[in-house]
């Protein structure tokens, strides 16, 4: 597969230069509503039922939506008058609807020496949000492409060791803009994705009303089996006692990161309002549900909680927790600006066998993409804090938008 590094696959862009950036506060406020009312009207995340009453909808016969749903999820076709299939009175009849496919354009892609692959993907807004495709071979040579996707646009939490806090938050995804990450990566890889981890911007369990509706997507029209699906979450009051009562066979990733309750506020300013005992009873109570495993990532931040203490007290932790479980454990990936290091092999061996000795299922995640910014949030840092802002045809593309002050003041006016 010849993948190119750092290709911009469409054009930039063009952005307003500060010192020149002048934009009426209305103007703004308008784009907002208008993203916020064509996601009403977008074809991709809706169900083949859904679509064939669409189609019923504009006079024409059920098997149309039969062959919407193929175009939307099989062939991946993104523009509606590319519907060769439909007749062009059906295609223009969409479009004067308001209908879109709902598919956004490639901002820019970076490739990895190991086959690693994150995209930024341009939103309708103008913002951008990571998603990440790793290609995994296995003994036998067959490919396993997993798609690591985001739920936010930034992040509202912000965790001390995290690139995507430290780029603010903007909103909320919706459904189709979940969704078409995994499409995204499909085009650029020429096969299916396998597995769907949603690990990548954001807390998927503040946005759960998308994050399901886009995993029912992905179950019953992508048709990626649940159990290749792993939802993560840092930890929000009462959102996994709702998320287990759907009784998914996905399988839930508590994001850990300490032994107890004290260092897990350090570096995870959130947990503040959600104990460890209450975490750990809930991640009980889904096991019990579902019976699913819980799989525990825990990030290796050196000399912060990477010691044989701190593994001996995880342990004791998991044991008194008293059900099957399994520990992820992430070396830190460097991110530029932070006070936190990568830990030594030695110390990450070392914290991996005293879990081990203690009966705890243990593996060490590869860490993919280390030349690729390919830890969440940071390619998205080097291109954008504020969405991006279009300018006349007359100016020049920019990689780089400086925004000042007075945008920052109307971002913060519309917020989204």
């Amino acid at each position: 597969m010849n993948l190119l590094q750092h290709v911009c696959t469409v054009p930039l862009a063009r952005a307003v230069r500060s010192r020149a950036l002048t934009i009426p506060t209305r103007t703004v406020v308008a784009a907002t509503a208008s993203v916020s009312t064509a996601s009403s009207h977008v074809l991709l995340g809706m169900s083949e039922p859904e679509l064939q009453q669409l189609a019923l909808d504009l006079g024409q016969q059920s098997y149309r939506g039969k062959q919407l749903h193929h175009l939307l999820y099989k062939r991946k076709v993104k523009e509606i008058q590319d519907f060769s299939h439909l007749p062009q009175g059906f295609r223009n009849d969409l479009e004067e609807a308001g209908w879109t496919v709902g598919r956004s354009p490639i901002h820019h892609s970076v490739t990895a020496t190991d086959g690693t692959v994150k995209l930024l993907i341009k939103l309708e807004d103008n913002r951008l949000v990571e998603t990440v495709g790793i290609p995994v071979t296995d003994d036998k040579g067959s490919v396993r492409l997993t798609a690591c996707v985001s739920s936010q646009v930034g992040c509202p939490l912000r965790c001390s060791f995290c690139a995507t806090g430290k780029g603010g938050f903007s909103r909320n995804l919706k459904r189709h803009e979940i969704v078409e990450q995994v499409l995204a990566i499909e085009d650029v890889f020429k096969q299916r994705v396998t597995n769907v981890v949603f690990m990548g911007m954001g807390e998927p369990m503040l946005n759960m009303k998308e994050v399901l509706e886009a995993h029912k997507c992905l179950n019953k029209d992508v048709q990626i089996g649940q159990r290749m699906m792993t939802i993560s979450t840092v930890g929000v009051p009462n959102t996994i006692k709702r998320l287990a009562s759907r009784k998914l066979q996905s399988t839930l990733a508590l994001s850990l990161h300490a032994p107890n309750q004290k260092l897990r506020e350090k570096i995870v300013p959130s947990a503040k309002s959600y104990p460890l005992e209450a975490i750990m009873k809930d991640c009980r109570d889904y096991f019990v549900e579902t019976s699913r495993r819980v799989s525990f990532e825990y990030t290796l931040l050196a000399g912060v909680n990477d010691s044989v203490e701190h593994a001996k007290e995880l342990a004791e932790l998991l044991q008194g927790w008293g059900r099957v479980n399994h520990v992820n454990l992430i070396p830190y990936n460097p991110i530029e600006g932070s006070e936190y290091q990568r830990p030594y092999r030695k110390a990450v061996l070392a914290f991996q066998s005293t879990l081990e000795s203690h009966k705890i299922t243990v593996s060490v995640r590869q860490t993919r993409g280390l030349d690729a910014s390919a830890a969440c949030g940071q390619l998205r840092n080097e291109f954008q804090k504020n969405p991006l802002v279009e300018s006349s045809d007359d100016q020049q593309s920019q990689l780089d938008v400086v925004v000042d002050d007075v945008q920052s003041q109307l971002d913060i006016a519309v917020a989204c």
